[in-house]
């Protein structure tokens, strides 16, 4: 099977609205979603648990030269 160099290369994307609205960021490929992660503070003092909110981008449709993620605020 043939490699497709595509796949592999790396190209700029934007992310649109949600916690990392403006975002840019190099993606390798074209994949359909993006995953975002921030970090949450833990209070209880001493625990080993770290927590991360998340939030999910998927790529929009159009012929733009840098693909365009939104944000899909029903993913959990």
């Amino acid at each position: 099977m043939p490699r497709n160099e595509d796949e592999h290369a790396y190209g700029s994307a934007l992310l649109v609205g949600g916690p990392a609205d403006g975002v840019r960021l190099e993606v390798r490929g074209s994949p359909d979603v993006i995953q975002v992660t921030v970090p949450c503070r833990v209070e209880t003092p001493g625990s080993d648990v770290r927590a991360a909110a998340v939030y999910v981008y998927r790529r929009e449709s159009g012929g733009s030269a840098r693909p365009r993620y939104g944000f899909d605020p029903a993913s959990p």
